[in-house]
């Protein structure tokens, strides 16, 4: 093989600023993401390889609008104009830049790269409560500022007509069908929830770059009450992703023969194998159901086949984790056991969730273990409503065939149901959950149902009918999913009678 064309991880670099509860001085993410970079190249045991730097990629920022956020890092950093990128919103982006950027070194278009991001949510939550406009505290605005709201983001005109229109709502409406599936009560569904995030608590507690510190047991989880309210069913907040952090990231990757070049040591050294990614139609009411992740599947079985490796051989898997379903279809994917804890880092709850760079801190965290010796690694990313999926291989031995990525997606195409709307009649309930108000009581609920001649239906109800939908309202708590109800759907509004 050529080490010119082996793609290496040889820095990484986490940072948070303050912690829950307490906050620090107001900090630009391009501050944070500066410190991170620096702190990766540090890592690196290289004092020169920063010279050799010739692509900047950065993660979309969203909580402050940057129009070329690689161009005023390489400026702070005193980089020679590098290529660089900026991608969309969505999850999978820090698993899909480091697959293209392993791509470009064993293709020779490029040899040592820098991939940066970060959020300072918590700290614009705070000035905005202050009414303190943070140009006035020096933050970026030429080019850049205050992030900017696209309509389109909130989901296709069918799911905005059904009221699905954010990740709470929607993350449960596959939570519960695939507990329905896998012949799992909504008590049981819950519990092996709150089992998996108290260990991801353990594990935030142990990192520095966490958000929080505090471990919670499972019961601690489960149990819902003022500090951890019900949100959607079945998730109390704790079960919810926190993206309220200040949080930044950055991973260093180059080509074997230029981390050799540059005198990185050899216990620096990560090998990047490759992965694959997949996405599923944008449209969550186009998807062919509820109970699976297509993209998931496709992307991770392409990954183990062109790594030519079982998922029994993997030592760490390190999930997406902005609700408890992800993990869940993770692992059964892999087909690995319940009981694994498919994180190194600490999830997106206890961690922190900085909205779409979160997998950034995971390939920070797991080159470490790698450096530790732990053996292969898959780190895996999701973006929109379980619709973008990619995962990448890492390990601390080169692969026998060196680069062995796909960075491109596969695009999936769908074969759902004709969506029906204005119907009246009988119908199957597919999925559903119930929003709860700040009150703690059942307030709307939301309804995916199929009808006699297999159309599928979707909408929202009032709190009434919410309440006759919730699994929790009753012990043991009972799904309403495959029951038989009439419905009367106007303008997106169901009426249910049972």
């Amino acid at each position: 093989m050529d080490p010119a064309r082996i793609p290496v991880i040889v820095g990484v670099g986490d940072i948070r600023s303050g912690r829950a509860g307490d906050p620090a001085a107001p900090r630009e993410p391009l501050d944070l993401i500066t410190a991170a970079a620096r702190a990766a190249l540090a890592d690196s045991g290289s004092a020169t390889l920063g010279s050799r730097i010739d692509a900047i990629h950065a993660v979309k920022t969203v909580s402050w609008s940057y129009d070329d956020l690689p161009g005023l890092l390489a400026a702070r950093l005193n980089l020679p104009s590098p290529r660089s990128s900026t991608s969309p919103i969505g999850g999978h982006w820090p698993a899909t830049l480091l697959d293209r950027i392993g791509d470009d070194i064993a293709s020779g278009r490029s040899s040592a790269a820098l991939l940066v991001g970060g959020e300072s949510q918590a700290t614009m939550t705070a000035l905005r409560k202050s009414g303190t406009d943070p140009t006035t505290l020096g933050w970026a605005s030429e080019p850049g500022g205050p992030p900017a709201f696209d309509p389109a983001d909130l989901g296709s005109p069918a799911m905005q007509r059904a009221g699905l229109i954010v990740p709470t709502r929607v993350y449960p409406l596959f939570e519960n069908r695939v507990a329905h599936e896998s012949g799992v009560g909504p008590d049981q569904s819950l519990a092996e929830s709150a089992r998996m995030y108290s260990a991801f608590s353990e594990l935030a507690a142990k990192n520095p770059a966490s958000w929080t510190c505090e471990v919670y047991s499972a019961e601690e989880i489960a149990t819902v009450g003022p500090g951890n309210r019900m949100v959607c069913e079945p998730y109390p907040l704790m079960l919810n992703a926190m993206p309220f952090v200040d949080q930044a990231a950055a991973v260093l990757v180059c080509s074997l023969a230029v981390a050799r070049e540059h005198g990185v040591p050899e216990d620096r050294t990560v090998y990047l194998w490759g992965g694959a990614g997949a996405a599923d139609p944008v449209d969550v009411l186009s998807r062919n159901g509820f109970g699976t992740s297509t993209a998931m599947t496709d992307a991770v079985h392409r990954a183990l086949s062109r790594a030519s490796i079982d998922a029994s051989a993997l030592d760490i898997v390190d999930a997406y984790s902005c609700f408890p379903v992800v993990p869940k279809l993770l692992i059964r994917t892999l087909g690995l056991p319940a009981r694994i804890v498919p994180s190194v880092t600490g999830g997106h709850s206890f961690f922190g969730g900085p909205l779409n760079s979160y997998t950034l801190h995971s390939i920070a965290e797991v080159t470490r273990r790698l450096r530790e010796g732990a053996g292969p690694a898959l780190v895996h990313g999701n973006g929109g409503y379980l619709t973008y999926q990619h995962v990448v291989m890492l390990a601390g031995a080169p692969h026998p065939d060196g680069y062995v990525g796909d960075p491109e997606p596969a695009q999936l195409a769908s074969e759902a149901p004709e969506l029906v709307t204005g119907y009246e009649g009988r119908a199957d309930i597919v999925t559903s959950t119930v929003e709860y108000g700040r009150d703690g009581a059942p307030a709307t609920g939301f309804v995916v149902a199929h009808t006699p001649d297999g159309r599928r239906l979707a909408g929202r109800t009032g709190p009434t009918e919410a309440v006759a939908l919730s699994a929790f309202t009753e012990t043991p708590a009972r799904s309403v999913i495959g029951r038989t109800v009439h419905v009367t759907d106007r303008d997106g509004i169901l009426s249910l009678r049972f």
